[in-house]
């Protein structure tokens, strides 16, 4: 897998990613043994606890040392190992396609990190691309063979089109069958984003949300008179800037990332803000660990 190709990634980070894995910060039911522990009891190698033999249960499991002791039948029971359920959502719309690099391209580079890591630890990972709607969907994938699908996938998106990030994530919350962790990664340009939060967050999904912005946006050093076009829209607007103006726009930037990190407390979701002039290694090796996302 080292001797891997890919536009996204560099041979040698991949090799790095091979030695983290994907937290979950609680107890997902899955469908096949994994690599992680379910809430359900199984047949295991680890021992879990006991109970008392019920008829019906499979008399291999009873325990006969502790029978000859206290003449009671008890069933050993044992920790099953199940899946963990990971699913990349990323951000398609044409907004996403600002900067140099993009925000899309930097976005995918952290989507293929976050896969690959899941790939890499027996984790089923599914991806979506979102736009006004849900454009694309990869069914969840399991073990490294299927790294190369899981890349072509997102080699192969493009950012193209309106935003209507809350309608679309409410059609990925009803199409998912299984819950797990959701990985978000957007620049959340669309008023009705909180709705697909919270759609996310009713289906008891894990959720991670990262912010990626250019560092234009956020310290933009535009000046005199200027016309924008909405990238998304085509819609125009001649404006005058100001230093009057540019600390309006930097209170309502700071007011719309404090919303969006509020709403994420609200609902349980981590929040990380990331602009792409921050080294992508970073982002993952370090950011991502810090806040818990990565081990």
């Amino acid at each position: 897998m080292a001797a891997m190709q890919t536009r996204l990634l560099e041979p040698e980070f991949l090799r790095q990613l091979e030695q983290l894995s994907l937290v979950a910060k609680r107890v997902f039911a899955g469908r096949l043994k994994g690599e992680r522990r379910s809430v359900k009891r199984g047949a295991s190698v680890e021992f879990a606890d006991y109970r008392n033999y019920a008829l019906g249960d499979d008399p291999r499991y009873i325990d006969w040392n502790t029978y000859a002791r206290l003449e009671r039948l008890f069933l050993k029971l044992f920790m099953e190992e199940e899946d963990l359920h990971v699913y990349v959502l990323l951000d398609g719309s044409r907004s996403m396609t600002f900067g140099t690099p993009s925000k899309f391209d930097y976005a995918r580079r952290v989507a293929a990190a976050l896969g690959y890591i899941g790939l890499c630890g027996y984790d089923r990972v599914g991806a979506a691309l979102l736009g006004e709607s849900m454009r694309e969907y990869l069914a969840p994938l399991r073990g490294r063979p299927s790294v190369f699908r899981f890349f072509r996938f997102l080699e192969e998106a493009q950012a193209d089109g309106g935003t209507a990030l809350g309608a679309a994530l409410q059609e990925w919350a009803l199409r998912a069958r299984r819950t797990g962790i959701a990985i978000l990664v957007s620049d959340f340009l669309d008023p009705q984003w909180e709705a697909g939060i919270k759609a996310l967050a009713l289906r008891k999904y894990q959720l991670a949300v990262i912010h990626v912005l250019d560092r234009s946006e956020v310290e933009p050093d535009l000046v005199g008179d200027l016309k924008l076009i909405d990238a998304e829209t085509g819609e125009e607007r001649e404006i005058s800037v100001s230093g009057v103006l540019l600390r309006d726009y930097r209170r309502a930037l700071d007011h719309f990332c404090g919303s969006l990190q509020a709403a994420c407390r609200k609902y349980g979701a981590d929040y990380l803000r990331a602009t792409t002039d921050v080294p992508f290694e970073d982002l993952v090796l370090r950011w991502l660990r810090s806040r818990g996302l990565v081990k």
